[in-house]
């Protein structure tokens, strides 16, 4: 049933000192009487409400009660369509129903069930969304990620994934992207984007939004180069934070914890060195931030490991460390001066890129975190700072030498390594230059291993290198490693990720989600990236391609949207 709302200005007081109030008359009124059309029972449409997500919208309640909401956004023909539960929360939240996943630049079709003074009702509504925000630069080929599906298995049709993909222009100038942060369906359709302007300022705070999640109730929370936040995907903010005082240059990890806290990879400002100097610290340093922003816990990573281990260091390509990318030296090894000037440099000691921590994750059943150090290897450390455990080949380790793992087969029995190379027997490999060392549900470990300065050195060529998704079983009782999964190697080149990327276990389907995101990335082409779901049988069940807006552009990581727990 439709019907109107009334919006009027009756009358207007114009009060001056020693005035008298002046009002406008019933014919002012009438000419700015306006009334608005609702499609259904309840009240308008709002696209984009928060100014944040252009392709969500809400339909307002216009002060009814209502319950057992249900939303689906209908596909277009042969597509995909979206439906998921709103609860009682979610309506009072927002004061209406939020619509998630309408496709851009279309009229879409939305499907809403309810119940309203006990009657259910089932409405149909229209709502019309613009285009695709663009990003203009010279040299792209599109203005937009394109994404290809390749193979969609019919049990993974519903997925949607989440790429966090770094866009630039003209006026990007070192650590700075624009966040191209989009949901795609499984036939490549884009029904859900993050407004940069929204998060983002180029002229003043340059930077990169990374680290993204889906916490268990929906929301979405990342980091910035100069805060950390969390938003739910219409938009609506729930904080965003200031880095704390003393700290800066967050990038890579955040990871919410199950008492509510976060961790956050950052450096430390002007940081005091043994020999008396002070230099802001790169991405060493973890800090346990509580609900209300105060930091309770801080891991300086110079103090527990040696920043002086340079054995992976001087094998690492040149062209890319992290995303500070320059195609013209790809495949050289990088160069370590003891001099070098501090900051956002491959190099030894505090002040330099020693580290680079790019993943956090939280092993709640002896309070430890489990860090990934692309500049040295996988380690776990308690709250105590200290060494549980290390995964990478024993070379170099110095003191920590007998917390590096060993590695066995399926039998538990060690297996033969070369310290100097790393290689060792049978298929087992070490993570190397890694991303995202997660626990999975299942007890095990995974790593994105990127396999820049595999075995210490550049190969002959570089399309000899290769990227995997390793997963490891570890017992930290007998301090051995066991490698139960792999998949990539034998994609080759086309496949291989210098930088970036990451994998996970999915309970819900059994299968190794994986994004190799920066793909391509020194073809000369722009790059042909890869979203894959694995079976731990090898079989493939789904591949997607991210094809970039032009060459040397890489995503970060990917990650896959429940709807179900959004709202």
């Amino acid at each position: 049933m439709k019907k109107s709302i009334l919006v009027a200005a009756l009358s207007i007081g114009l009060m001056g000192l020693g005035a008298q109030p002046v009002f406008a008359g019933d014919d002012w009124a009438d000419k700015y009487l306006t009334s608005v059309n609702t499609q259904g029972e309840l009240g308008i449409v709002k696209v984009n409400p928060y100014d944040f997500a252009p392709l969500t919208a809400l339909i307002d309640l216009n002060g009814f009660e209502i319950s057992d909401v249900h939303v689906r956004v209908e596909p277009k023909k042969g597509g995909v369509a979206i439906d998921y539960p709103v609860t009682k929360e979610g309506v009072t939240t927002h004061n209406g129903i939020p619509v998630f996943g309408l496709y851009p630049d279309f009229e879409n079709t939305v499907s809403v069930e309810y119940v309203k003074n006990g009657k259910k009702i089932s409405e149909k509504y229209k709502i019309k969304t613009g285009p695709l925000k663009p990003l203009l630069f010279d040299g792209q080929v599109r203005t937009f990620p394109e994404v290809k599906p390749v193979t969609v298995d019919k049990k993974f049709k519903d997925r949607l994934y989440m790429v966090n993909h770094l866009g630039a222009d003209e006026n990007t100038v070192g650590w700075d992207n624009y966040p191209v942060v989009f949901v795609t369906d499984t036939k490549g359709e884009v029904r859900w984007f993050m407004d940069w302007d929204a998060v983002y300022d180029q002229e003043n705070d340059p930077g990169i939004a990374m680290g993204f999640h889906q916490a268990d109730n929906g929301d979405l929370y990342w980091g910035f180069e100069s805060y950390y936040a969390r938003y739910d995907l219409l938009g609506r903010k729930v904080f965003k934070r200031d880095i704390p005082r003393g700290f800066n240059g967050f990038s890579h990890a955040m990871k919410e914890m199950p008492n509510g806290n976060y961790l956050l990879r950052v450096a430390k400002e002007d940081y005091l060195r043994k020999d008396g100097k002070r230099i802001d610290t790169v991405r060493d340093h973890i800090i346990e931030v509580d609900r209300n922003g105060k930091v309770v816990e801080v891991w300086d990573l110079n103090k527990i490991f040696d920043n002086m281990r340079d054995d992976l260091l001087k094998g690492l390509d040149a062209g890319a460390v992290c995303l500070n990318v320059d195609e013209s030296h790809a495949g050289e090894t990088a160069k370590l001066e003891p001099d070098a000037p501090f900051g956002d440099l491959p190099g030894v000691a505090a002040g330099r890129n020693w580290a680079h921590v790019n993943s956090i994750d939280y092993d709640e059943k002896d309070d430890s975190i489990i860090l990934s150090l692309r500049h040295q290897g996988t380690m776990k450390v308690g709250r105590d700072h200290e060494v549980k455990w290390i995964l990478a080949a024993n070379k170099g380790w110095g003191d920590l030498s007998d917390k590096v793992l060993t590695p066995v087969n399926a039998k538990g029995k060690p297996l033969k390594c070369n310290n100097n190379t790393g290689e060792c027997e049978t298929n087992f490999d070490f993570p190397w230059t890694q991303h995202t060392s997660w626990l999975t549900s299942r007890g095990t470990l995974v790593s994105f291993d990127n396999g820049d300065g595999r075995n210490f050195e550049q190969p002959a060529m570089p399309t000899m290198k290769y990227s995997r998704g390793v997963e490891y079983k570890i017992d930290e009782e007998k301090m051995t490693v066991q490698q139960t999964f792999e998949y990539g190697k034998e994609r080759g080149y086309e496949w291989y990720s210098p930088i970036t990327s990451n994998i996970e276990w999915r309970e819900d389907k059994d299968t190794f989600f994986m994004y190799s995101a920066s793909a391509g990335l020194f073809t000369g082409e722009p790059g042909k990236h890869f979203i894959n779901e694995v079976t731990e049988k090898g079989k493939v069940k789904v591949e997607m391609t991210i094809n970039s807006m032009a060459k040397t552009e890489p995503s970060y990581r990917a990650l896959i949207i429940d709807p179900n727990i959004m709202f």
